[in-house]
């Protein structure tokens, strides 16, 4: 008997009928055997419905009270998702038990709106498998040491549901999701765009945190730490397909080189819109500079991404990094307020109409030349390239926003990432 941990994102759940297909596969899962804990998202647009209700009433400035309001309110979406699968479930004639967050408990720090899980407290749930129990956990959210209710980022319920089934020791981490795999880039962006049977851990680290919006990049981060076997497949395949079948779909996250995996200088074309720029111009070009305007950045809680510092000119110098766009004002803000007058910088300036695109692949360490092509063709396009970023196995461009998707099909088809591997 395997314990396996099944994650149910929105559109799985987004109608009670679609909650009853759920509701049959994971009952399928059961009867053949295995001790089942499910991890289900909110329903389709409900954690947005949510938000927008907050955003009417929001005060003037965002405050650390306001932050966790909204952890209460969005956290609720899930509360009512396990409740009815649980009920579903009991349709089925299974035995099932929902949970929240704060009930297993699942504690997390306490940064309201992107909290961090810190450790899981698994009694109760195994008490339930041994029972003969399904056991559904909220996913996103969890609850600080003063037992406030945080939640995880958008996405989180990826992060919930591979960090239950670390803390578990699940045999495997089933994400179903409205797509049937990993896949080149988004086919909605290219339709000629490949699903990839394996894709390296790696390269998938990488395409999560480049922008691709199939799994959460911490949901990867914990996989990979706990070497936690991680497969992304459709919850739309009909429910009573075969559970052998069923079990070799999608794409499987694998964690050693195999001869047998996919062999592509490239794997993938990774793109993410969310992101802002924020240069600090006229900056002294001394020792901690850097430290004195990214340190304030850190302290509140703004993840910084790409970060460039140009040439010195007369003891100034021009620095610029990305954040989300949603971090962008509260940047500015912070930027203009604590680090400008410090500094003496002469002007902060902002472009929230940008966007991140990236080539990942493991064959980019053994093979020269790769950014170099990537350069050209978007060169050949006219698209000016206003920053860079590199790893061992990623070169990532900040472009003009408006130029996404032209560079991601360019690079796509440069690539030959179109065509099947042989």
């Amino acid at each position: 008997m395997a314990l396996i941990v099944h994650k149910y994102g929105g559109t799985s759940m987004g109608s009670t009928e679609r909650i009853r297909l759920v509701a049959k596969r994971v009952a399928k899962w059961a009867r053949a055997g295995h001790q089942m804990v499910v991890v289900p998202s909110a329903m389709s647009g409900e954690t947005n419905r949510l938000l927008g209700l907050a955003k009417e009433l929001a005060p003037a400035k965002i405050t650390d009270a306001y932050q966790r309001e909204l952890d209460m309110l969005a956290s609720t979406g899930e509360q009512v998702s396990v409740a009815l699968l649980a009920i579903a479930l009991q349709g089925e004639g299974m035995e099932s038990v929902s949970y929240a967050g704060w009930q297993v408990p699942i504690l997390t720090n306490s940064a309201h709106t992107k909290a961090r899980i810190e450790s899981i407290d698994d009694q109760k749930v195994r008490v339930d498998l041994v029972a003969g129990k399904v056991v559904i956990v909220t996913g996103f959210q969890g609850v600080d040491e003063a037992g406030n209710i945080t939640t995880l980022g958008r996405g989180g319920s990826d992060t919930s549901a591979v960090a239950v089934a670390a803390a578990m020791k699940a045999a495997e981490c089933l994400i179903y999701t409205d797509v049937d795999g990993i896949y080149t880039t988004d086919p909605r962006v290219v339709p000629e765009a490949r699903r990839l049977q394996t894709v390296g851990f790696e390269e998938m680290l990488e395409m999560a945190s480049m922008g691709s919006k199939v799994l959460q990049i911490r949901s990867v981060e914990f996989a990979g730490k706990y070497k936690v076997p991680l497969r992304v497949l459709s919850s739309f395949t009909p429910w009573d397909i075969d559970i052998a079948i069923e079990a070799k779909s999608g794409t499987l996250i694998t964690f050693e080189e195999d001869e047998n995996m996919e062999q592509a200088i490239v794997s993938g074309i990774a793109f993410n819109r969310d992101e802002a720029k924020v240069s600090v111009l006229g900056v002294p070009d001394t020792p901690g500079i850097a430290y004195q305007i990214l340190g304030a950045v850190a302290d509140a809680n703004i993840e910084v991404d790409v970060i460039i510092q140009n040439v010195s000119k007369d003891g100034k110098t021009d620095f610029s990094f990305t954040v989300h766009r949603n971090d962008f004002a509260k940047t500015v803000d912070l930027l203009k307020e604590k680090v400008l007058p410090k500094l003496g910088a002469t002007e902060i300036i902002g472009d929230a109409k940008i966007c991140k695109v990236s080539i990942v692949g493991i064959g980019m360490r053994s093979h020269v030349g790769v950014a170099c092509k990537m350069f050209r063709c978007l060169s050949e396009e006219g698209i000016n390239i206003q920053m860079i970023s590199t790893s061992e196995i990623k070169t990532s461009v900040v472009i003009d926003e408006k130029y996404m998707e032209l560079a991601v099909r360019a690079l796509h088809k440069a690539f030959e990432l179109d065509q099947p591997v042989a």
